[in-house]
């Protein structure tokens, strides 16, 4: 209906382009209007143009989803162009076009971002995040899943330069070993959320480390880690008395002694119980299902 409302009102009925623009039109109007309509509206006429790229300059999220999955390079160049007040940006899975070329700028201008998006960027290179770095002191929640471009070196500039992450999802960044977690959990100690999933790489000692440095970690997903073992799932334990979640799945040397105590706690597992695992499976298999029913 407000599409409808939006198109209705052109510039010879002099009603919608006589109120104020930063006051009213962009703040109030425009923000519930999906992009990819917004994009549309700059063909009705020349003041139309203006008023949506008044828009884009003073757009405070970009999420590249609201338009498709394959925006042409020069398109997405010049949507971000002016915008100097991003604070949150999501590129999820724009292989096909995104490179260094066309991210670097967007990220050079903009240093009140707080939540960047780059899950399956995989034609960004290491540069890409050292510009983050230097750019965004204050950024709070990242996601780099799929970019096995990240590696140790990046990722020290990520922990030097951005110490109030809260959220980082690195699954399968398959370059980045213990010493690499473990550097980047001594810096940025306020870690709430953090993905370390499908990377064998990862070990008892970055668990060990993150479960000291992390006293406010909340949620870890350690899913397809097969070098984490007992031990360290004991001190995480110990030392995370927030922890409301942790994926295990897939992790062989992680059993149930470990995990007795985390469940008794009451966090989120993603294994059940030995016994659970046993009456689901004899459950799978007709005529027992009655009889286990009886017995429970």
């Amino acid at each position: 209906a407000l599409w409808s409302l939006m198109m209705s009102l052109t510039p010879s009925r002099g009603c919608l382009l006589d109120l104020p623009w930063e006051d009213i039109l962009v703040p109030h109007i425009l923000c519930h209007l999906p992009l990819q309509q917004l994009l549309s509206l700059q063909r009705v006429s020349k003041s139309f143009q203006s008023l949506i790229q008044l828009y884009l300059a003073n757009m405070r999220c970009f999420d590249s989803s609201q338009i498709g999955p394959a925006i042409p390079r020069a398109a997405f160049v010049n949507l971000l162009k002016d915008n100097e007040v991003l604070q949150q940006l999501v590129l999820q899975n724009c292989s096909d076009w995104l490179t260094d070329r066309e991210l670097l700028p967007v990220i050079g201008q903009n240093h009140h971002l707080h939540h960047v998006q780059l899950k399956g960027c995989a034609q960004l290179s290491r540069h890409a995040l050292v510009a983050i770095s230097l750019s965004c002191p204050n950024l709070r929640r990242l996601s780099l899943a799929h970019c096995e471009w990240v590696d140790s070196l990046s990722l020290r500039s990520l922990a030097d330069h951005c110490k109030a992450l809260e959220a980082v999802d690195l699954t399968a960044c398959r370059q980045l070993k213990d010493e690499a977690i473990c550097y980047l959990v001594q810096k940025c100690s306020r870690l709430k959320s953090l993905s370390l999933a499908v990377n064998a790489n990862v070990g008892d000692v970055a668990v060990e480390e993150i479960a000291k440095c992390c006293p406010e970690l909340e949620h870890l997903d350690l899913t397809g880690c097969l070098r984490v073992k007992n031990d360290s799932i004991r001190v995480l334990a110990e030392y995370c008395p927030k922890l409301r979640s942790l994926k295990v799945k897939h992790c062989h040397n992680v059993a149930e002694s470990s995990l007795s105590i985390l469940r008794s706690r009451g966090v989120e597992l993603d294994v059940e119980p030995p016994l659970q695992r046993a009456l689901v499976l004899l459950q799978d298999v007709v005529g027992f299902a009655p009889f286990i029913n009886l017995q429970i």
